[in-house]
């Protein structure tokens, strides 16, 4: 596998503990001890290497300092060894350089500093007070938007073609395709995202990974693996329709359609109607099945899948328009 490499700006604390690392263009490279050795540079000396040098400064009021890092991974299938190597992997992700479960991210949590996200940046959770007094000293009073380990991803990454409408719904690390649109109440972790246009009003899952023209409706949710034991990572097909409040947890074929209100898990018990027949399943027998309409009985409340042949009118084109 790949490696990668960039030049980027690291808070700093006084104890030396990075807290956060941004880089402006982060890039895939095939060695990455070619760009000149240890002790060079990662991106080629010029207008950018500048600037990043001339952003470089003491914060008082955080209690921080930015400084230039040279950040480079020889292999990206190698577990994230620093903060750096993590910060790098997160934004080669959004970037949209490398695909969600294409790299390895194992042990990202216990690398990441859980860090206090404000409007002056990141700052220690345990400094947010002391943060506080010397901003409100200089007129410039101080809002915590999140205390976390991921920041926000569009105050690192802005991928161009793509509509957010709430910022702090959408993890660093996630992976947006050209014309997808983030509603208010849609969400996106990092590792997971949109493979093409896409409708997000509901909370795409770390690891998940949505297909092209597909509509994951208010409120509806996808399993992730990050808690409770479950190892399977879930990929919604092309041309699917996750209804309003809906729910899945196996992965689903193209042009298929779950009504909404029915959350519909590995061990769900379905009846597949087809052909005249009748066959009761669990649904993850049906995983990656194409072309299946999941609804309640109304009456029964059996779960049922059906073959599904007609369209649901998919996505509004002039809403996903890629700008």
């Amino acid at each position: 596998m790949c490696g990668a490499a960039a030049l980027g700006l690291a808070t700093v604390a006084p104890d030396g503990a990075v807290l956060d690392v941004w880089y402006p263009s982060p890039r895939l490279t095939a060695d990455p001890e070619r760009l000149g050795g240890k002790d060079e540079p990662a991106a080629s000396p010029g207008t950018a290497h500048e600037a990043l040098r001339a952003a470089e400064r003491d914060d008082p009021i955080r209690g921080v300092r930015t400084v230039v890092t040279d950040t480079r991974i020889d292999s990206l299938a190698d577990p994230p060894a620093t903060v750096e190597d993590a910060y790098l992997r997160l934004h080669l992700l959004s970037a949209r350089l490398v695909k969600p479960r294409s790299i390895n991210l194992d042990g990202i949590f216990a690398i990441l500093p859980n860090n206090a996200w404000t409007s002056l940046g990141a700052a220690a959770p345990d400094d947010v007070t002391a943060v506080r007094l010397r901003a409100h000293a200089a007129g410039m009073p101080l809002e915590v938007h999140g205390v976390d380990r991921f920041p926000r991803m569009t105050d690192y990454v802005v991928p161009d073609g793509v509509r957010i409408a709430d910022a702090d719904r959408v993890r660093l690390g996630a992976y947006l395709s050209p014309g997808t649109v983030v509603m208010h109440e849609g969400f996106c972790n990092y590792n997971a995202g949109t493979l093409g246009a896409s409708m997000v009003e509901g909370r795409i899952s770390q690891g998940v990974v949505v297909g092209d023209g597909s509509d994951i409706g208010g409120g509806a949710s996808i399993m992730g693996t990050l808690s409770g034991g479950g190892t399977v990572q879930v990929t919604i097909g092309e041309r699917c329709l996750i209804g309003a409040n809906a729910g899945v947890g196996i992965p689903l074929g193209d042009d298929c359609v779950i009504e909404a209100g029915l959350y519909i898990t590995a061990g769900t018990k379905v009846a597949v109607l087809a052909d005249g027949g009748r066959t009761v399943m669990v649904a993850r027998d049906l995983t990656g099945v194409s072309g299946l309409l999941f609804r309640r009985h109304s009456l029964s409340g059996e779960v049922q899948a059906v073959p599904h042949t007609g369209s649901w009118a998919g996505l509004n084109a002039a809403l996903h328009a890629a700008t």
